[in-house]
């Protein structure tokens, strides 16, 4: 017998029901912007090394001690915010490492020696450590799971935009104001969204539900301003429970498998974009081909991945099953590794398999945020995301060795290429794997037909 009331949702199911509002779209916005201001700094440092390497006479051991003691510290914020942001809140966690990573990276354009050049870069590093994960995870929790994965791959893509307007940005202000400049203009501008984002992005659903349910009313009302709250249950009910930490949860024995399948693929995206980024310039001038041609490929490669990561956002994750777009991105990579192989001491050739490559790889890194955005409960989101990017900048680093072993041994580019087809098939391999354990999850929680499809990590 039904009474013909409406039924009683929680918060996070009242996000998930409702469609995008103005509001959850600008949520998105601000994250990809933050996510550009991310792959600026990326771009631009790269250009400043060599110059204080002139300008000051620093030698390039203390430049590699800098740069290393610069991953490093991007992986600890990274491995430190998650289980912040979870535990005390993502909106917080976030505006902190945009504030010191922002101040550190302006206050770098003041230094004149290399030992507060880099106390300050690794400082600043430590909070850009800390903003992808965050951001990522505030993203997933104020979007609807229908368009979650897609809104997550959008924001995402704001850190191919900033490497490539960095590119540019670099080129323009060192020669006519040096690289001062272009360090202060990059730590200036995230702060720049620090206003917006404590006016208009709330702190996410379920630590509001948790710890501060009088303003969950006002966050919900805001995000969602024409829709009837009447029928939400904002307060908690039931016996209390002691949460769980979020990193015993996701090393826990539901989860471990895939939080190590997800690390792997992490690890080989990450490492995979590091080699071709860092050695293609190299083994290109090695089969003959100038310098300036080599620059080209190296561009056509980030417009390539721009182009794939905005098709992958806007139409292949709204259409095709998120497993299969990451697995496809992959396969599609191995191919473009045979073909750029064939035809790598010809111009144009290479520039059509760094294009395809371009649209495959960082696309695939888009994806991949996205899984990682849905494959925990959303307690445990920002611990679950931060350490899989943490695990992922590892990647980079095994990635400079290996390649700069590749290369010391005299590989030529087709050698080297057909090689990181290797790591790339074991992530399909992963790939796979999740989806059959996502599949077998699936089954397990929902034996029948269900209304929303809510995948089984997403249940609250």
């Amino acid at each position: 017998m039904t009474t013909g009331a409406p039924a009683q949702l929680s918060p996070q199911e009242f996000v998930d029901r409702n469609p995008m509002s103005r509001r959850q779209w600008l949520i998105v916005v601000l994250g990809l912007l933050m996510m550009i201001a991310e792959g600026l700094d990326a771009a631009v440092v790269a250009f400043v090394y060599p110059r204080i390497v002139d300008d000051w006479g620093t030698d390039l051991d203390t430049v590699t001690v800098t740069v290393t003691l610069s991953v490093l510290a991007m992986i600890a914020g990274g491995v430190l915010a998650g289980p912040l942001a979870d535990r005390y809140g993502r909106k917080g966690v976030t505006v902190t490492g945009i504030a010191v990573f922002g101040l550190g990276t302006a206050g770098m354009a003041l230094t004149h020696s290399i030992a507060p050049f880099a106390a300050l870069r690794t400082a600043a590093c430590l909070g850009l450590g800390a903003v992808l994960p965050t951001v990522m995870a505030l993203v997933a929790d104020w979007t609807p799971v229908r368009r979650r994965v897609q809104m997550v791959a959008l924001a995402f893509t704001g850190v191919t935009a900033g490497t490539a307007v960095g590119g540019g940005l670099a080129s323009a202000l060192i020669p006519a104001h040096g690289w001062p400049t272009l360090l202060a203009v990059c730590g200036l501008a995230p702060l720049l969204l620090l206003p917006p984002v404590l006016l208009l992005v709330p702190e996410s659903v379920g630590v509001l539900a948790a710890r501060r349910p009088a303003e969950l009313r006002r966050a919900l009302a805001a995000v969602a301003p024409d829709q009837d709250l009447t029928h939400v249950v904002l307060e908690q009910t039931g016996p209390g429970r002691r949460r769980r930490p979020a990193i015993r949860v996701i090393l826990s024995r539901d989860f471990a498998p895939t939080t190590l399948l997800l690390w792997l693929c992490f690890f080989v995206g990450q490492g995979v974009v590091f080699v071709i980024l860092s050695y293609l310039p190299l083994l290109v001038e090695r089969e003959g081909l100038t310098g300036s041609q080599a620059a080209v490929a190296v561009a056509v490669f980030g417009w390539g991945g721009l182009v794939g990561q905005l098709a992958v956002s806007f139409y292949a994750l709204k259409h095709f099953d998120r497993f299969r777009v990451l697995a496809g991105l992959w396969a599609l990579s191995v191919l473009g590794f045979a073909a750029a192989a064939l035809w790598a001491s010809q111009f144009v050739p290479l520039l059509a398999g760094a294009f395809a490559l371009g649209l495959c790889l960082p696309s695939a890194n888009a994806a991949l945020q996205a899984n990682a955005a849905v494959a925990y409960p959303p307690a445990v989101r920002a611990t679950g995301m931060s350490w899989a990017n943490s695990v992922g900048k590892l990647g980079p680093v095994a990635g400079g060795l290996l390649g700069g072993l590749m290369v010391g041994a005299g590989w030529t580019l087709p050698t080297v290429l057909l090689t990181l087809a290797v790591p790339v098939g074991l992530g399909i391999l992963a790939t796979l794997t999740l989806h059959a354990r996502n599949r077998e999850d699936g089954a397990r929680a929902h034996p029948g037909p269900r209304p929303l499809p809510t995948p089984a990590a997403e249940r609250t």
